[in-house]
Parts: C-alpha cells; sequence; structure tokens
C-alpha cells in the first residue's frame, strides 16, 4: 500500500494506491486520525489507485467518518471499491465524489449521503 499525503488549503488529500488489508491498513488509519487532528477542513480520499480492499479497510472507513464527519470524503474511487461501495452500500455513509476538485468544494454532510453519480 501507498499512502502520499497532501495539503489544499485548509484540507487533506490522501492519496491511496494498491492494496489495503488487514497486513498494511495501519498507515491509513493512522493518516486518518492526524488530518483528523491537524486539519481543520476536509480530508479526502483518493482511491483512485486502490486494486482490493478487505473488510479492515471498511471498518477504517467507517471509524474515519465517526471520528471526522461530514469532513471525510472519498474521491476517485478505483472499479473495485465504487463495486464495494456499491455491494455494501458504504455510499450512504460516505460521500463518494468522481474528482479530488468536487471532493474538496463540496459542503460538510453531517448524516447519511448520497452519491453525486458515482456507482
Amino acid at each position: 500500500m501507498g499512502l502520499v499525503a497532501g495539503q489544499a488549503g485548509d484540507a487533506v488529500v490522501l492519496t491511496v494506491s494498491g492494496d489495503l488489508d488487514l497486513d498494511n491498513i495501519a498507515p491509513l488509519a493512522g493518516a486518518l486520525t492526524e488530518a483528523g487532528e491537524s486539519c481543520p477542513g476536509p480530508v479526502v480520499l483518493d482511491l483512485s489507485g486502490v486494486g482490493f480492499a478487505d473488510s479492515t479497510t471498511v471498518n477504517v472507513l467507517l471509524k474515519g467518518r465517526s471520528e471526522l464527519g461530514g469532513r471525510l470524503r472519498v474521491a476517485k474511487p478505483s472499479a473495485f471499491i465504487a463495486r464495494l461501495f456499491e455491494v455494501i452500500g458504504l455510499g450512504s455513509a460516505l460521500p463518494v465524489y468522481e474528482t479530488v476538485e468536487a471532493a474538496l468544494a463540496a459542503p460538510d454532510a453531517s448524516g447519511p449521503v448520497a452519491s453525486d453519480g458515482v456507482e
């Protein structure tokens, strides 16, 4: 798993690549916590480079949503991630955007959200 953190104004963009599973999810979990503590703005996960994710990834994303609320957004999900979100209905808990720019520009969502067309 690769993880690159970047700053975009008062937001953090975490670009994730590779496979996400029990053996390598800890850096993402830590990065979400750190971003939430150090950044007042949105925390955007660019998941375009993720080829596989297991249930531990889902748990980390849900924990991130619990900690960050509507500040946590998913952008550019890979085909695998988009299908995973569709199958388990995760799009109702996490906002999903087609681009990082759209995720950065979106208002905070405090409750369940609908995706903006990414299925």
